[in-house]
């Protein structure tokens, strides 16, 4: 079953386009193991949060920021597909 992501962003802060990065490059990523990305604009102030199949994987808030987009897939990919490999996203900093 593939699965689904929400990526809730507040519209005030004007997220929107670092949202519709992220959705492309997880369904350019994830292509076989996706069904949909969903970006919704979120009521609260601030908030940008990433879920899989309603389960939260990535809050900016929690976070103290933004995540680097090889740190997002590699929290999707752990949900969505744990055996497939990012390449060099995968690699640890030396």
């Amino acid at each position: 079953m593939k699965s689904i992501v929400r990526i809730e962003y507040c519209p005030k802060c004007h997220w929107m386009l670092r949202a519709a990065y992220m959705a492309q490059e997880l369904l350019t990523t994830f292509e076989e193991d996706i069904k949909s990305v969903t970006l919704e604009p979120s009521e609260v102030n601030g908030k940008f949060t990433i879920s899989v199949n309603d389960n939260q994987v990535f809050d900016r808030k929690s976070y103290g920021g933004f995540a680097e987009i090889k740190e997002i897939k590699q929290l999707v990919r752990d949900i969505v597909n744990p055996e497939k490999t990012l390449g060099h996203s995968d690699r640890k900093p030396q």
